[in-house]
């Protein structure tokens, strides 16, 4: 069984990014605004911010307040919408349940929404036209594309159908000519369903969910769910130890999918800087 290393690959990522952008005329510009002080997002905020000043980008960390008005959170984007050094934006969620993510994510500009939410972002993954991508299932494509396999005609079965991970994942899969299966945590027989999977992308959130013996041997396990044990240990949606014993290769976790999806953001911000240009 062989480990995808997240971590390393995402690293070779943001290596080749930094080469990148020494040759450009000014350094590609990121804004992410943080709403409230919710400890986790806060956490995810420092992450990209970090990873950002590694590659030699521009980096602009908003915060603001909790109780924010609707309006204000969309005068903010479009403001953001209208500064030539930013290329990417991007509005951490969840937001306080008085605003309406939707709206949020619409009033960013298609060009800068390196997150790739927008609806016409969404649309052109969809017709296989894609521009800026998701982060997480474009990240799991490069884990993929590690691994060697060759999706065309694979039966992949992906856990999980929201709108950030499970939707898009499926798109990304079906535009690489494989067979795709969604099927989420109510799913009847959902074991029998991985059983017959050559790829499983698993993102429910709940810890251990998938058990060993649900792989098919010789099937490639993605796991994107990340959650936290009353021990303080993190686990992913996958029972890691038992799924081993089938699978031929198999992301951990931490350390596995978390890493390439902030690798991706920075890959979709020069993406949209190259695109603006």
């Amino acid at each position: 069984m062989n480990i995808i290393d997240g971590k390393k690959i995402a690293q070779n990522l943001r290596n080749d990014i930094a080469k990148q952008v020494k040759s450009l005329d000014r350094a590609p510009g990121l804004a992410v605004i943080l709403v409230g002080d919710d400890p986790a997002s806060s956490v995810y905020v420092r992450n990209k911010d970090n990873a950002c000043k590694e590659v030699g980008f521009y980096s602009e960390k908003i915060n603001k307040p909790a109780d924010i008005t609707q309006q204000q959170l969309l005068d903010e984007i479009q403001r953001l919408n209208n500064d030539d050094k930013i290329d990417g934006i991007l509005v951490q969620l969840p937001l306080p349940s008085h605003l309406d993510a939707n709206l949020v994510i619409e009033m960013i500009s298609p060009e800068k929404d390196v997150d790739g939410f927008h609806s016409e972002n969404v649309g052109k993954l969809m017709q296989n036209k894609p521009y800026l991508r998701p982060c997480t299932p474009k990240g799991v494509m490069t884990l993929l594309a590690i691994t060697g396999i060759d999706l065309v005609g694979k039966n992949c079965v992906v856990v999980g159908a929201s709108n950030i991970v499970g939707r898009p994942m499926a798109m990304e899969l079906l535009n690489a000519r494989a067979t795709v299966t969604i099927c989420n945590s109510k799913t009847t027989n959902l074991s029998g369903k991985l059983q017959q999977a050559d790829v499983v992308v698993v993102a429910v959130g709940i810890p251990k969910m998938i058990q060993g013996d649900w792989i098919k041997p010789g099937a490639v396990v993605i796991d994107v769910g990340i959650n936290r044990l009353k021990t303080g240990k993190l686990v992913g949606d996958v029972d890691f130890d038992a799924a081993t014993q089938n699978a031929s290769w198999m992301t951990p976790v931490p350390g596995g999918v978390g890493p390439m999806t902030i690798a991706t953001l920075l890959e979709n911000t020069l993406t949209a800087y190259q695109n603006r240009k």
